[in-house]
C-alpha cells in the first residue's frame, strides 16, 4: 500500500477534516481487470476477471443521525451529503460522483425494511484509476454499502450484496450487469475468478506464478455519462433485441428465453446459423460476439487451471478483435496498445471493461514485462510526453483480495 493510504495517515487526515471523535474503521474496495468476457454480464454470461491492488477507501465514523456527510481526499470533487431514506433523490448532474454514493445507499434501503438509524462522516480516498475501465466507481458503491452496514450493525452475505449492488448501481443510468461488484466482494488473493449469474456464483482460479498483467492506459476517458453512456446503453438494448429474435426463429418464448438458455439446448453453430438467418446488422454481430465471447470465457478458464498461457493469450487477442469489430466498442488508441504489446512479444492483449476508451490488459511471462512496458513506453506514451508508469498509467496488475473491512 502506498505511504499516503495507510490507515495511520487516512485517520489522521480524517482527524483533519472532521474535528472530534477519532474515525472507527476504514473500508478497503478493490478495483478490478476484466481478462476475458466484456458485456457477457448483462446477458447472464460468464466472466473473468481480478481483483487488484488500486483500490477505494473510506475512513469514517459512526453517527448518532441518518445523515452522511462524505469529502473526497482526491482531486476537485465536491463534498456531498444526503439523507437515508426509502427514496433518495440523485444529485442533478449526470455522472457525479455522489449519484455512487447514493446508489449504494438507496440499494441497500430499498432492501431493508424499516431503513437504517445511523449515517455517517467519511473521508473516500482511491488510486483506481477514473474513467479507466478499471471499476472505480463500482469500489466506490461497494465501499459506501459496507461502510453503512458497519455502522448500522447489520451484516449481509457478501454473494446477496453483490446481487443487491449490480441491482442498485444502474441508479446513475448505466444499464450494467453484476461483475463489477462481484469480483470487488468476492476475490480471493492470487486468483482470478470465473463469475457466473442466475444464480450469481463465482469460482477461483489460480494465476500462474509466472504470469504477468500488464494494464496500460489508452489515455482516452472510459466515461459512464453522456455519448459513452447512451452508447453502452445501445448495446444492451442490441443484445437483448438480438436474443428476443433468434428466441422466437427457434419456437422459444420471446421475452423469457436467455442466452443461457439458449446455450445449454443448442449448439453454438446452430445458434450462430440462426443468427446469421434472421438477424440484421448490427444486431447479428452483436449476438455473435456475445456467444463467442461467453465460450472463451470457458476455455480460458481451463487454459489457466492448465497453465497454458500460449492458448490463454490466444483467446484475450481473439476476444479484442470481437470486441473491436463485432460490438464496436474499441478505439484507436485501445488498438494501438494492443498491437504494440504484440509486437513485442506479448502472448496476448484486450481492451478490458466496456470499451470506448480505458485500459488494455496486456498478457506477458514474467521475462517479458521490461520488453513489453518499454516498447508501450517508446511507442505509445513518449510520443505524448507521459512517463506512464511515473504517472500511474501504466502498472502490473496482481491479483489481489476482495474488499475488506478494518477497525481502528
Amino acid at each position: 500500500m502506498a505511504t499516503e493510504l495507510t490507515p495511520h495517515y487516512l485517520a489522521r487526515a480524517f482527524s483533519e477534516r472532521f474535528p472530534g471523535a477519532p474515525p472507527t474503521a476504514i473500508v478497503t474496495a478493490p478495483g478490478r481487470v476484466n481478462l476475458i468476457g466484456d458485456h457477457t454480464d448483462y446477458n447472464g454470461l460468464p466472466v473473468f476477471p481480478m481483483a487488484i491492488p488500486r483500490a477505494c477507501r473510506i475512513v469514517f465514523r459512526r453517527r448518532d443521525d441518518d445523515l452522511i456527510t462524505v469529502l473526497s481526499g482526491d482531486g476537485p470533487f465536491e463534498p456531498r451529503e444526503f439523507r437515508l431514506a426509502p427514496t433518495i433523490a440523485p444529485f442533478e448532474a449526470a455522472g457525479d460522483w455522489g449519484n455512487y454514493l447514493k446508489a449504494a445507499a438507496q440499494a441497500l434501503c430499498g432492501r431493508e425494511e424499516g431503513g437504517f438509524r445511523f449515517g455517517f462522516d467519511a473521508l473516500v480516498t482511491s488510486d483506481v484509476p477514473i474513467a479507466g475501465g478499471l471499476s472505480s466507481s463500482s469500489a466506490l458503491v461497494v465501499a459506501v454499502s459496507l461502510a453503512i452496514l458497519e455502522v448500522n450493525a447489520l451484516e449481509i452475505s457478501r454473494i446477496e450484496l453483490a446481487g443487491v449492488l449490480a441491482a442498485g448501481e444502474r441508479y446513475v443510468g448505466t444499464q450494467g450487469g453484476g461483475m463489477d461488484q462481484a469480483v470487488c466482494l468476492l476475490s480471493k488473493k492470487g486468483h482470478a475468478s470465473m463469475i457466473d449469474f442466475k444464480p450469481l456464483r463465482s469460482v477461483f482460479v489460480a494465476v500462474p506464478s509466472s504470469w504477468r498483467f500488464v494494464v496500460a492506459s489508452s489515455l482516452v476517458g472510459a466515461e459512464k455519462s453522456g455519448a459513452q453512456r447512451e452508447a453502452y446503453n445501445l448495446r444492451t438494448r442490441e443484445s437483448r433485441q438480438a436474443l428476443e429474435r433468434v428466441n422466437v426463429a427457434l419456437g422459444l418464448d420471446r421475452e423469457s428465453g436467455t442466452y443461457s438458455e439458449l446455450l445449454a439446448h443448442f449448439d453454438q453453430t446452430e445458434l450462430l446459423r440462426t443468427g446469421g438467418e434472421v438477424l440484421d446488422s448490427p444486431a447479428r454481430e452483436r449476438f455473435r460476439h456475445v456467444l463467442s465471447e461467453a465460450d472463451r470465457v470457458g476455455r480460458a478458464a481451463q487454459a489457466m487451471r492448465d497453465g497454458d498461457l500460449a492458448e490463454f493469450g490466444r483467446l484475450m487477442t481473439e476476444s479484442h478483435a470481437s470486441l473491436r469489430y463485432e460490438y464496436e466498442v474499441s478505439c484507436d488508441e485501445l488498438n494501438s496498445l494492443v498491437e504494440i504489446a504484440l509486437d513485442a512479444g506479448a502472448p496476448g492483449a484486450r481492451l478490458t471493461g466496456a470499451g470506448f476508451g480505458g485500459c488494455v490488459v496486456v498478457l506477458a511471462r514474467e521475462e517479458q514485462v521490461d520488453t513489453v512496458t518499454e516498447s508501450l513506453q517508446d511507442r505509445f506514451y513518449s510520443a505524448r510526453g507521459i512517463d506512464a508508469k511515473a504517472a500511474g498509467r501504466m502498472f502490473i496488475a496482481e491479483p489481489s483480495q476482495g474488499a475488506t473491512i478494518e477497525r481502528i
